[in-house]
């Protein structure tokens, strides 16, 4: 099998404003860069301003806005919508944290509150922002970063499955909502992909019963672009006519 290569559109996102949290690293920088080089604006946020730094020294070319912050906080979001300059023409929530895998029993309210806040609320409140000036414009695409655990209970532990099946009704609901309004809503969720995200089994249990599912079960590993590639076809206008899908990018373990 051939390695898989990017394929730049050029101008696809030509005069339109995308905001993408977590561009510092993984997913969120390879989806900012793929809106860049298609010739959209980004509005790039991270908590992490050093990664920001390096996006945009790196690129000096492409169109960057870095707003470094905790999305999880309500001013950060705020200043990441300003940033954008009262015109937002899609917003790619990619911005994510893992769970250690504990089951319910194991978890303590400082991971199931962080998981969810991050995961989930962060995601909403940014939705919350851009979609008055989507409105507006009757125009607009949000594509929201689930993850096999919002497929399945076998993926993670028990905050983070919950936080990403949350993403996917967020999702849905919000297409139902605002579909005939001119604003698209949909959801990847990513299988196995390369990324700094790393998870370690703290649970017994987990391992016990989780460790020889994936060891047997799980996909090979994708590329960060690979899940911007399809991040970026559901922003663009490609995607018209699609609306409340949940796409499950993960090298078929959704069918297995």
């Amino acid at each position: 099998m051939s390695a898989w290569q990017e394929i730049i559109t050029p101008g696809r996102f030509d005069g339109q404003t995308v905001i993408v949290t977590g561009a510092a690293s993984g997913i969120g920088r390879t989806t900012a860069l793929r809106v860049a080089k298609e010739g959209g604006k980004v509005v790039a946020s991270d908590l992490d301003q050093e990664g920001l730094d390096k996006l945009v020294a790196e690129f000096p070319e492409l169109e960057f806005v870095p707003v470094p912050g905790d999305i999880s906080d309500e001013d950060a979001v705020r200043l990441v919508v300003a940033a954008a300059g009262g015109r937002v023409d899609g917003l790619a929530n990619v911005a994510g944290i893992m769970d250690s895998f504990q089951p319910v029993h194991e978890l303590d309210d400082a991971t199931w509150e962080r998981v969810l806040s991050v995961n989930l609320t962060s995601m909403m409140r940014l939705m919350r922002a851009v979609v008055p000036l989507m409105l507006e414009a009757s125009s607009g695409s949000i594509v929201n970063v689930s993850s096999e655990a919002g497929l399945r209970g076998s993926a993670a532990g028990a905050a983070y499955t919950v936080s990403k099946h949350a993403v996917i009704g967020l999702t849905r609901s919000s297409a139902v909502m605002y579909g005939r309004k001119g604003i698209r809503v949909n959801a990847v969720a990513p299988g196995g992909t390369r990324t700094n995200i790393h998870a370690e089994f703290r649970s017994q249990l987990a391992a016990e019963v989780l460790g020889p599912f994936m060891q047997a079960n799980v996909p090979p590993i994708a590329e960060a672009e690979e899940l911007a590639s399809a991040i970026s076809y559901l922003l663009s206008r490609d995607a018209s006519n699609i609306n409340g899908i949940v796409l499950a990018s993960d090298n078929g373990w959704n069918a297995i």
